[in-house]
């Protein structure tokens, strides 16, 4: 088998220049997939996409897919949109115990086990090992030791799965960590969330690395290609912790010299550019960005929506699109997905549900009765080609890339560009795009 050198490289680069990352797109939307590929091909780069533990997993997660229904889905869509298959990088985020939490250790480890071999199978070259929560007979906080020794037998599980393998298939990648925030985002507020210590880091370097070497996994170790710290950035409901580099200074001064680890950081939605590439400068290498993707879809939605009403309200035998109102039904049909992360009185949960920084919307994006509004709405904006005049009231950018050209009046190319403008700043950051 040959090495999977691609992300390695970007880390051994990053670790001598503090130049050049890479974003990783943590979606299933089909939207953001569509957008994440023609950011691709514009910036002649690699695209890195990947999927939780809760949207895909061997039962089929909240997306109903498993990991290699996930693939095929990806390749699909990159094949469709004219992106190579080699340019294609797929990853496991937050892979552990966390969809089997509810019950004992022993069984939710033996489902996370399972999960992170059908990753392995289905071409996920990177692997980010997280049991950092507690399972049913677990007090509510792990030890650090527990933690390790899990992602141990998880690393051992995917090892486990390069003999049924092809040949020349790449070796799997890990990244590892316990000072790790929930999947999905926090739900907290307050105050910005502390940085991760240089003495902390090392501890969990040391206990990790003993873990693996205490299961025959040296090699492995090797491979681990980033560990997952909290360098202070955060968001919840109606609030963004920025990025703060004088606090972590000491944090990006501090990485070992081997193995050539960078940093992993969750969370950076909503960081403003100079943010995210300072980031990459301090040598958190690896930036994972999702529900700011989601974000980007649902307000380019509501803004065709309101275009719509300007528009074709009152015409005979045309019904308006009513995406908000079903979207909003569909969530108070089922509140699992927000109702533990929203709070205040009714109006202030219908704000939420729509216009939150955690966009819990985005679970719901698939549902029929949604994706029927939706689709009237692009039926109608075709029939009823959206005037300039009213793309540059609610869709200033866009409106600036039709009138130079840059992109079609056109209400798919709209969203698609609209999620593309937050995915710019992503690559722009890790130095693989155009500047903004």
């Amino acid at each position: 088998m040959t090495s999977n050198t691609s992300l390695q490289d970007v880390a051994i680069r990053n670790r001598l220049s503090g130049k050049g990352g890479v974003y990783a797109v943590c979606s299933a939307h089909p939207w953001v997939i569509d957008a994440a590929i023609e950011q691709a091909k514009e910036d002649d780069s690699i695209l890195q996409v990947e999927s939780t533990s809760s949207q895909v997993n061997q039962l089929g997660g909240y997306t109903g897919q498993t990991p290699s229904q996930f693939a095929d889905f990806v390749h699909s869509a990159a094949r469709r949109l004219g992106l190579p298959r080699e340019r294609i990088r797929l990853g496991g985020d937050h892979l552990g115990p966390f969809p089997w939490r509810a019950a004992a250790s022993e069984s939710a480890l033996r489902e996370a086990g399972e999960l992170v071999r059908a990753c392995v199978l289905a071409g996920y070259g990177k692997i980010h090992l997280d049991a950092s929560m507690a399972c049913a007979d677990d007090p509510k906080i792990l030890p650090e030791h527990i933690v390790a020794r899990r992602a141990a037998v998880l690393c051992e599980a995917a090892e486990a799965a390069l003999k049924d393998l092809p040949p020349g298939a790449d070796l799997p990648l890990y990244v590892i960590g316990t000072e790790v925030p929930a999947p999905g985002g926090e739900s907290a507020e307050g105050t910005p969330p502390a940085v991760t210590t240089i003495e902390s880091l090392h501890q969990t370097l040391q206990v990790f690395q003993a873990a693996f070497a205490e299961r025959g996994l040296s090699a492995a170790w090797q491979r681990v290609i980033a560990v997952v710290v909290q360098p202070g950035v955060e968001f919840g409901d109606n609030v963004v912790f920025e990025y703060d580099r004088s606090k972590a200074r000491a944090l990006s001064a501090g990485l070992p010299q081997s193995p050539a680890l960078v940093y992993e950081a969750h969370s950076t939605d909503y960081q403003p550019l100079s943010a995210l590439a300072g980031m990459v400068e301090d040598h958190f290498a690896i930036l994972k960005v999702g529900p700011w993707l989601t974000f980007a879809f649902r307000e380019a939605v509501f803004s065709l929506s309101a275009i719509e009403r300007e528009l074709v309200a009152g015409r005979k035998g045309l019904r308006l699109s009513q995406v908000r109102e079903a979207l909003d039904q569909v969530m108070l049909k089922d509140p699992s997905h927000w109702r533990s992360y929203y709070h205040g009185d009714e109006h202030e949960l219908r704000f939420s549900r729509a216009y939150s920084y955690s966009d819990r919307c985005r679970y719901y994006w698939h549902e029929t009765a949604v994706q029927e509004e939706i689709e009237r709405l692009i039926e109608n904006l075709t029939t009823y080609s959206a005037p300039l005049t009213l793309i540059s009231q609610y869709l200033p950018q866009e409106y600036e890339a039709i009138r130079a050209e840059q992109m079609e009046n056109e209400p798919g190319a709209i969203i698609r560009y609209h999620i593309q403008l937050v995915l710019r700043c992503y690559a722009t950051a890790c130095g693989m795009g155009r500047k903004v």
